[in-house]
């Protein structure tokens, strides 16, 4: 139960894993891209958080932050409109409330609307200049159109603002990945693993970088970084394969591009992967 004053808490942007791990230019194509993607509540507590919130805002219906609050409650179970409504609530009651602005474009980009998301952003930045999640939700947005500049403009910001935030640092290194400069990407992601080690998507991302600088044996390390976090992780089980293929390993690449397959059939990756090594996607099935 939260208090009935509710302080002003950090945005889903704290909250939100913003991966999107771009392919690296080491095949024909990645894996595709997932930017700003909400959480997901597994365990239901955000149902019971919103029953509770919304006693919250019953007893304070003039509190931005409850309603952003809840916004993000509702963001986590997958209901945007009424997570958007929240938002739109708070930033009525507050026009220079930075969070409210930066989660709505959150919730905008889960429904594909990005340039009222890129709005959201900038006035997120215009409320409060010194707003750090706003840069790195911006940053995304821009890398995901191909704005590099702008988007490694705003990350800088974020880092500075936020120097000790995984996420924007993360995030560069995204950026400086799709750009294929992968020794500044592998430096981003070393910083963001130093500072969250239990996250598997910078061992994935970096892992495909270090394939992309040939170090295949460093590259299998943090793809099985990432798989013992998520074994369920298609992805890292296609570039693990990719490494092993890569390094002369034809059975472990075989392996990993079937366990890849075994999780998501049309993973590209393992596709062609499993395709050059054994003459096409339908030989691993066979007994």
């Amino acid at each position: 139960m939260f208090a009935p004053s509710i302080r002003r808490l950090a945005p889903l942007s704290l909250t939100l894993v913003a991966l999107g791990l771009s392919a690296c230019g080491t095949t024909s194509s990645g894996p595709a891209q997932r930017i700003a993607v909400v959480e997901e509540d597994t365990q239901g507590t955000s149902t019971v958080n919103i029953a509770s919130l919304s006693d919250v805002i019953q007893r304070n219906p003039n509190d931005p932050s409850a309603y952003n609050t809840r916004g993000a409650a509702y963001a986590r179970v997958g209901n945007y409109s009424s997570a958007m409504a929240d938002f739109t609530k708070a930033v009525q009651l507050d026009g220079n409330y930075a969070p409210a602005y930066t989660n709505r474009a959150l919730a905008l980009r889960q429904t594909n609307r990005n340039d009222q998301a890129l709005a959201d952003f900038s006035r997120a930045i215009q409320a409060d200049p010194n707003y750090g999640p706003a840069y790195i939700g911006r940053a995304n947005l821009l890398r995901a159109q191909g704005n590099f500049q702008e988007a490694l403009n705003d990350l800088n910001m974020a880092t500075r603002l936020l120097p000790e935030s995984a996420e924007a640092l993360h995030s560069r290194g995204l950026l400086y990945q799709r750009q294929g400069m992968h020794p500044q990407a592998i430096l981003d992601f070393d910083a963001t693993i130093d500072r969250n080690p239990f996250v598997g998507a910078p061992y994935a991302a970096r892992g495909q970088s270090f394939v992309a600088t040939n170090q295949y044996d460093k590259a299998i390390e943090d793809f099985n970084a990432a798989l013992n976090v998520d074994a369920k992780d298609a992805n890292s089980w296609a570039w693990r394969g990719v490494a092993f293929e890569r390094k002369g390993d034809r059975q472990q690449a075989i392996e990993s591009y079937q366990r890849a397959l075994s999780i998501d059939n049309a993973n590209s990756v393992a596709r062609q992967g499993s395709s050059r090594l054994q003459g096409g996607v339908a030989g691993i099935f066979r007994s």
